[in-house]
This record gives structure tokens, C-alpha cells and sequence, in this order.
């Protein structure tokens, strides 16, 4: 006799029963996790692009500030890509202290940056080299100037002023670099190492506009606050 289709569906689901019993929890498969959609990787600004490139590095900053931080640029497929070629898209000139590196500061990533630090951002001929060959190799048309809150070289600077004492070895060159904010400032009110770091500031980018080798160059003063990581521009 031919069993009933509602017949053969019962006994088909015993034995299902019957064998998961005997096999255990274990024989049942896990469910499948659903799907999570991977946000497209984060393009940075073109080289040559120095209003985009701003307004990137503002972005940055809020995240780094809000600790909403992407890290972008960091994984192994951007280390193969940035071995063979680089993209740059702005320069920073900073201070070597360790509070402040612009990738960092700005939520960016291998290949996004060209870093060009010296305590105060003390210029040379060689920190200026580096920016122009950035700007003129690499198409970058974006400079940045980064003082900073509490900064120690222009607290060296202030005091060479205010006593008069001379200042050995290396770090000379540095305070000669960093003196004439310090004197420009030196009757101003307020604290007078923070007025002496935003005087600093706008003298870099004076000396820089007036550069021939930057014309092609958009040129912005900035400010990072220690205690709040926030970093205030100040377009020239």
C-alpha cells in the first residue's frame, strides 16, 4: 500500500527528530551571521587640490579630537600601494614633540602626509629643501604650519630673551630661529611662551608667502591644543 503524502511527511520528520537526538545539539548547524557591509576605503584629496586638502585635515582632527578616529590608510593594502608610488596631499611643518605627529593629530594614514618637524618649526635650508621638493616632485600645494600649545622650544626662546643668558651646542641655532617671535611678543599680555608660539606661527607663513619657491603654494598657519586636540587654522 502506498503510503499518503501527510504519511510520508510525518514519518520523514521522526527520523529527523530521531537522528538529531541521537546525534546531539552539536549536528545543528550555527546560523549564519548576517551580513555587514564594509564601508568603501576613504580617498584622500588629490595633491593638487589644496582646498580639499583643508578641509580633510579639519575632518581629521575633529575625529582625532572626538576619539571617533578611522585610521585610515594603515592595512596592508595601502603599505604595497605606497611602496611603489605616494599621493601626498599636504605638508606639515612641525615641532619634534612627541604630543604632535601630524598623522595623528590629523586621522590620517602611509602615503597621506609629508612631515617635515624641527623643534618650534625652526627653519633651515634644509626643512625649507624638503617643502619645496614636496611641493615641486610631489604636487603638493597645501603647507601647513603647526605650533603648538606649551611648546618647550619656544619656552627656550623666551627665556634666552628674558635673561639674556647664551645658549649652548645645537640648540643655538633653534632659539635664534624662535628669538624674534619671543621679542616681538615679549610686552604683549597673556601668558608670553603661548603668545610667542602663535607669533612664530604667522612669522613662518609671512616668510614663506614672500618665497618665490612657494607661489604655487597655499600657505596656512594652525595651532594644536594639548589639552583638547583640537587644531585652530588660521588661513593666510
Amino acid at each position: 500500500m502506498t503510503p499518503t503524502p501527510s504519511t510520508t511527511t510525518t514519518g520523514r520528520r521522526g527520523l529527523l527528530a530521531l537522528g538529531l537526538a541521537a546525534l546531539g545539539t552539536a549536528a545543528v548547524p550555527a546560523l549564519a551571521a548576517p551580513a555587514v557591509a564594509v564601508p568603501a576605503p576613504r580617498r584622500a584629496p588629490g595633491p593638487g587640490d589644496p582646498a580639499a586638502a583643508l578641509a580633510e585635515l579639519r575632518a581629521g582632527n575633529e575625529r582625532y579630537a572626538a576619539l571617533r578616529q578611522l585610521h585610515p590608510h594603515q592595512d596592508a593594502a595601502r603599505r604595497a600601494a605606497v611602496a611603489v608610488s605616494q599621493q601626498p596631499f599636504a605638508t606639515v611643518i612641525g615641532c619634534i614633540d612627541s604630543r604632535v605627529p601630524p598623522e595623528l593629530v590629523f586621522d590620517q594614514g602611509l602615503g597621506d602626509l609629508i612631515g617635515v618637524r624641527s623643534a618650534g618649526q625652526a627653519l633651515d635650508e634644509a626643512v625649507l629643501g624638503s617643502v619645496q621638493f614636496a611641493l615641486e616632485e610631489l604636487h603638493v600645494r597645501l603647507i601647513v604650519v603647526l605650533g603648538h600649545e606649551r611648546c618647550g622650544a619656544a619656552a627656550a626662546a623666551v627665556e634666552h630673551v628674558r635673561t639674556g643668558h647664551p645658549v649652548e651646542g645645537h640648540i643655538e641655532r633653534v632659539v635664534e630661529e624662535l628669538a624674534p617671535a619671543a621679542r616681538a611678543t615679549r610686552h604683549l599680555p597673556g601668558d608670553w611662551v603661548e603668545n610667542s608660539v602663535r607669533a612664530n606661527v604667522d612669522r613662518i607663513t609671512r616668510r614663506l608667502a614672500r618665497d618665490a619657491a612657494f607661489a604655487d603654494a597655499r600657505i596656512v598657519g594652525a595651532r594644536f591644543d594639548l589639552d583638547t586636540g583640537r587644531v585652530a587654522f588660521h588661513p593666510s
